[in-house]
């Protein structure tokens, strides 16, 4: 797998990883109401979920190359489409005020990446973009995906971390950080398509 490839598919996990996402503004709002010892919970369910997840799009990904190996080409482009509309989207976003959780609980965190279409769209659409064009053993597929789930709790852990913080720089700055993180993101569909 040529190195550029690589690059891009980690430019991609950690753009796509750190943006706001249902996991992420859960984070950010429980640690700021709640903090990080009673929020710790939750905090361990949406990690535990999201390698739950990941490890589901890996399966999923290698029985459609098994089964139906024309999909994975039509999957490619999916994903470019995917990844062109999150662009449009962080583009264009505003940073959401809504801080309305109740409760800090495992199973919350949990069930959340279970309903987290970002994830799916993030996992399927990273390894039928960058890597099941060099390969679509099982094993490489859940490598990558592990590699995601860790690139994503990496990046929720930084929410948690930065707290009220990075709410304050994002609200401050929020334009100029999507424009560049959205430009970043149609490089990554410039070479999905070209390869």
């Amino acid at each position: 797998m040529p190195g550029y490839v690589i690059g891009n598919f980690f430019v991609y996990s950690v753009i796509n990883a750190f943006t706001p996402g249902p996991g992420n503004i859960l984070a950010l709002n429980t640690v700021t109401n709640y903090g990080w010892k009673k929020g710790n919970p939750l905090f361990l369910g949406i990690f535990a979920g999201y390698y739950v997840v990941q490890l589901i799009c890996a399966v999923f990904v290698f029985g459609v190359s098994a089964f139906l190996p024309g999909v994975l080409d039509v999957m490619k482009y999916v994903g470019a489409a995917y990844i062109l509309w999150l662009a449009v989207h962080i583009a264009f976003s505003r940073p959401d005020g809504d801080s309305g959780e109740k409760s800090a609980s495992f199973w919350k965190g949990f069930m959340l990446q279970f309903v987290n279409v970002k994830i799916y769209l993030f996992g399927i659409t990273a390894l039928t973009g960058y890597i099941t064009n060099y390969s679509t053993a099982l094993w490489v597929l859940i490598l990558f995906e592990l590699i995601i789930a860790t690139i994503g709790t990496i990046a929720t852990t930084c929410w948690i971390g930065a707290g009220m913080a990075i709410q304050k720089v994002y609200r401050q700055y929020y334009r100029p950080i999507n424009i560049i993180l959205a430009l970043t993101l149609l490089e990554c569909v410039y070479s999905i398509l070209v390869s």
